[in-house]
C-alpha cells in the first residue's frame, strides 16, 4: 500500500505512542511523539518530559528534539512547517511574566537536535489564557494571527518579531481566519453597554471598512465556523443564560453570512430547543444541524440558508461528513445510547445502517472514507476503554479492549490520496480481533423493552410516555408535553373537573371517562347504580317538598347560613364567637334569637317555608312589635361599653386559671385582676346582670 491509513493511540502510563497502520500492522514503538511534517499535524507531549520529540509517522525517523519543558498544549500550521507550544503562566526571578506561549521550526537547518538552546524558536509571547491561545494561520502559511486587547495583530510567518497589519476591533474577544484562498477574517464582539453582538468580516489586509457584518442580541460568546472553501460563515451565537428558563445551557441562535458581504441571515429552525451540532460538508456547498429538544431533528441546508433535506427524529447530538462528502453520520453520544445512523447523500439520502457504539467518546471518519473509528477513553470513562472500527455499512473491522487509553485519532491524510472509488465493493476482510469479539456478543433472543408495571402491562403504551418519533406527544417550550387529543392516564381522555363544583351533565351515550358499563368491574358498576339511585331520589323528594329540615327549617333556610359550616356544632347551631358561654348580646336581641330558633317569624311579612305546600296551613302567630334601635341611639354605645367589659371579665377569669394552675403572673397582670370589682360594677350600672 502506497499510503497506508493509519491511526495513532496512547494507551499505556509510559511515554510510548503506538501507530497502527489500518489492518493491523504495526511499524514500531515510537517514543514522545510522532509527526508526518507534511501531511498530519500530530504529536504527542508528556507533561514531565524535559523535551518534545517529533518524528516522521511514515518510517518512524526522529525529525528534532524541541527542548520546551512542561509543555502543556500543542498544535501545528496547516502544512506542519510550525509548530506552537503553551506553558503554564509563570513569573521570573523578576516577577516578570515568562514568554510562555513559543513557535518553533520543524525541521531546523543544523541540524536533527537543537540541544538545549532553543535556536529554532521563531517567536515568543505571553500568553495568559488557555482560551484561544493557539496563532491562527492562513492556509498557505504566509500570515498568522493573535487577538489582543481590542485588536488582532497579523505576522508574517518567516518574521514573528515584528506586527505586520494590525485590526482595530473595539471590544474583539474572538476571531477566525478563513482556510479558502482568499484570505479573510471574522471577528467577534460580544454585547457591552446596551449594545448587540458583532460579527465582523474583512479581507486581508484591507482593514479598513468589513466586507460583511451581522449585530445580533443574545450572544455572549460564539463559536465561528468557515467552509472549506471560504466563502460562508456559519455563526453559532449561544447566551450563559436562558432567561426565558427553557433551558439550563441557555440559548442558541445559527446565522449564515457571505464572505463578500453578499448574503447574511438568520437559519429559521422548525423545532424548539437547543443547536447540538453544526458542520459543513467538505464540499462547501451544504451543512448539517442538530437541533431540537429530545428526539431531535437533523436537517441539511444550501448555502442560502434553505433547508434541502430532514432526516427523521432521533435522540442524537452529534453529525459528522465523511471526507469526501458522500456520506453522513449523525449519532447520539454523551448521555445518549450512542447509535450512529450512516446515510448515503449520493442515493437520495438512503440509510445504509445504524451502528451501536455505547459509551463513545471519541469518533471520527478515516481519511479514505470508508471506516469510522469509535473509542471509550479515560478519564472521562475509565472502564471498557477500547478502539472499534467500523466499516460504513456497519460491519465490526478491528477491536482492541485496554485497560486504559487516553487518546486515539486517524493520521490526518488530503482526500485526494485515497480516491472513494466503490466503498461497499471488495468488501472487506474483519480482523481477527473483531471476529473474535462478535463471536463472545450473545444476540438478545427478545428484545427487552421497557418496565411497564402490572398496571399497565397488557394496554396500549399511552402517547404521555413515547418520544415524538414513535408518535408520542411532542415537547413543547412551556416544559410540558402537547397531547393534541387531551390524552393521559393508559389512553383515556382527561375530565375536566372543578373540585368543590357539581359535575357536569354527562350527553346521552357520551361518558367523559372514555368507559363503559362493559369495562367496569362488578364492584364499580354496583356503587355506580347505589348513587345513580340516591340522586333520583334526592331530586325526588326536593320536586315534592319533603326534603328534611333541621329545626324545621328547610336545607338552605338555617339560621344564620352565612357562617361557614365549620362554625357551627354537630346539631347546627352555631357555636359562640366568644371563648365563654356568655351571651353580651341585649335582651331583646337574644329573645329575637330564641323565637328564630323555635321557628317563629319574626315579621308578618316572612315568607312561608320552601317546603310548605299550599295544602298545608298552619296557625297564625302573632308578631311580635320588635322596635329596632339605630345605630346612632344611646343604646348602641351601652351594648358596645357592656360587651367590652364582658371581655375584660372573661379575661380577668383567665388570668385566675392560670394563676391556680401554678403560672407564674407578670405586674401588669396582676393589677389587670384587681380591677375585677371596678368591672362588675360598670357593668351593674349599665344593667347588666348575671
Amino acid at each position: 500500500m502506497a499510503n497506508p491509513t493509519q491511526f495513532a493511540c496512547r494507551k499505556e502510563i509510559s511515554d510510548a505512542v503506538h501507530i497502527l497502520r489500518w489492518g493491523g500492522t504495526s511499524p514500531g514503538r515510537l517514543q514522545k511523539g510522532y509527526h508526518d511534517r507534511y501531511l498530519s499535524p500530530l504529536a504527542h507531549v508528556r507533561l514531565t518530559c524535559p523535551r518534545v520529540t517529533v518524528i516522521d509517522a511514515s518510517v518512524g525517523h526522529v525529525i528534532t528534539t524541541l527542548p520546551a519543558q512542561n509543555v502543556y498544549q500543542l498544535g501545528f500550521s496547516p502544512r506542519g512547517t510550525y509548530i506552537i507550544t503553551w506553558q503554564r503562566p509563570s513569573k521570573d526571578d523578576d516577577g516578570d511574566a515568562v514568554k510562555n506561549l513559543k513557535v518553533w521550526t520543524v525541521v531546523e537547518e543544523g541540524g536533527a537536535d537543537s540541544g538545549e538552546d532553543e535556536q529554532n524558536v521563531v517567536g515568543r509571547y505571553v500568553q495568559k489564557s488557555q482560551t484561544g491561545w493557539n496563532l491562527q494561520y492562513t492556509f498557505d502559511e504566509r500570515y498568522c494571527a493573535r487577538v489582543v486587547t481590542n485588536e488582532v495583530q497579523f505576522y508574517k510567518s518567516d518574521d514573528l518579531g515584528t506586527v505586520w497589519k494590525n485590526l482595530r476591533v473595539e471590544g474583539v474577544t474572538d476571531f477566525a481566519v478563513s482556510p479558502g484562498e482568499n484570505h479573510s477574517i471574522a471577528v467577534f464582539v460580544p454585547e457591552r453597554k446596551g449594545q448587540p453582538a458583532a460579527v465582523k468580516v474583512f479581507n486581508v489586509p484591507h482593514f479598513e471598512n468589513a466586507v460583511s457584518q451581522k449585530a445580533f442580541f443574545k450572544g455572549d460568546k460564539v463559536q465561528l465556523k468557515w467552509n472549506d472553501e471560504g466563502s460562508s460563515l456559519i455563526v453559532l451565537a449561544q447566551t450563559e443564560v436562558d432567561r426565558s428558563g427553557k433551558s439550563y445551557y441557555g440559548e442558541t441562535t445559527l446565522y449564515l453570512m457571505s464572505a463578500n458581504g453578499g448574503f447574511d441571515s438568520r437559519i429559521e429552525l422548525d423545532k424548539d430547543g437547543p443547536i447540538h451540532d453544526v458542520t459543513w460538508s467538505p464540499n462547501s456547498k451544504e451543512f448539517g444541524v442538530v437541533y431540537g429538544y429530545m428526539p431531535a431533528k437533523t436537517t441539511l441546508f444550501n448555502t442560502r440558508a434553505n433547508a434541502t433535506h430532514s432526516f427523521a427524529l432521533a435522540p442524537r447530538n452529534t453529525i459528522l461528513f465523511s471526507p469526501h462528502g458522500r456520506f453522513v453520520l449523525v449519532a447520539g453520544f454523551g448521555n445518549l445510547a450512542g447509535q450512529m445512523d450512516v446515510y448515503d447523500l449520493e442515493k437520495d439520502h438512503k440509510k445504509i445502517c445504524t451502528i451501536e457504539a455505547s459509551n463513545a467518546s471519541v469518533c471520527e471518519w478515516s481519511p479514505d472514507g470508508k471506516h469510522i473509528l469509535t473509542a471509550t477513553t479515560s478519564p472521562r470513562l475509565r472502564v471498557d476503554n477500547g478502539v472499534r472500527i467500523w466499516h460504513v455499512s456497519g460491519g465490526l473491522m478491528y477491536n482492541e479492549d485496554l485497560q486504559e487509553l487516553y487518546h486515539v485519532i486517524w493520521r490526518p491524510q488530503t482526500p485526494t490520496t485515497h480516491p472513494l472509488g466503490d466503498p461497499f465493493h471488495p468488501f472487506p476482510t474483519p480482523h481477527a480481533s473483531a471476529l473474535a469479539y462478535l463471536g463472545t456478543v450473545k444476540t438478545p433472543s427478545k428484545p427487552a423493552g421497557a418496565y411497564r408495571p402490572p398496571g399497565a402491562r397488557g394496554q396500549v403504551t399511552p402517547l404521555a410516555f413515547k418520544r415524538e418519533d414513535e408518535g408520542g406527544a411532542a415537547f413543547v417550550s412551556n416544559g410540558s408535553l402537547s397531547l393534541g387529543s387531551g390524552v393521559n392516564g393508559f389512553g383515556k381522555p382527561r375530565k375536566r373537573e372543578v373540585p368543590g363544583a357539581e359535575a357536569a351533565p354527562e350527553a346521552d351515550g357520551v361518558h367523559p371517562s372514555g368507559d363503559g358499563e362493559d369495562n367496569l368491574s362488578k364492584a364499580a358498576l354496583k356503587n355506580k347504580k347505589k348513587r345513580e339511585a340516591k340522586k333520583a331520589k334526592d331530586a325526588a323528594d326536593k320536586a315534592t317538598g319533603l326534603a328534611p329540615t333541621v329545626n324545621g327549617t328547610a336545607p338552605g333556610s338555617t339560621p344564620n347560613s352565612s357562617r361557614s359550616p365549620e362554625r357551627r356544632n354537630a346539631k347546627g347551631h352555631e357555636r359562640s364567637r366568644s371563648r365563654s358561654n356568655v351571651d353580651a348580646r341585649p335582651r331583646s336581641q337574644q329573645r329575637h334569637k330564641e323565637r328564630q330558633q323555635h321557628g317563629a317569624p319574626t315579621d308578618s311579612r316572612a315568607t312561608p317555608p320552601a317546603s310548605a305546600t299550599p295544602s298545608s296551613k298552619q296557625a297564625p302567630v302573632e308578631t311580635p312589635n320588635v322596635k329596632v334601635t339605630s345605630p346612632s341611639t344611646n343604646g348602641t354605645s351601652h351594648d358596645k361599653k357592656a360587651r367590652a367589659l364582658l371581655k375584660k371579665l372573661r379575661a380577668i377569669d383567665d388570668l385566675k386559671m392560670r394563676r391556680a394552675g401554678g403560672e407564674k403572673l407578670e405586674g401588669t397582670q396582676i393589677k389587670k385582676m384587681e380591677t375585677e370589682d371596678e368591672v362588675r360594677k360598670e357593668l351593674e350600672g349599665l344593667g347588666w346582670t348575671e
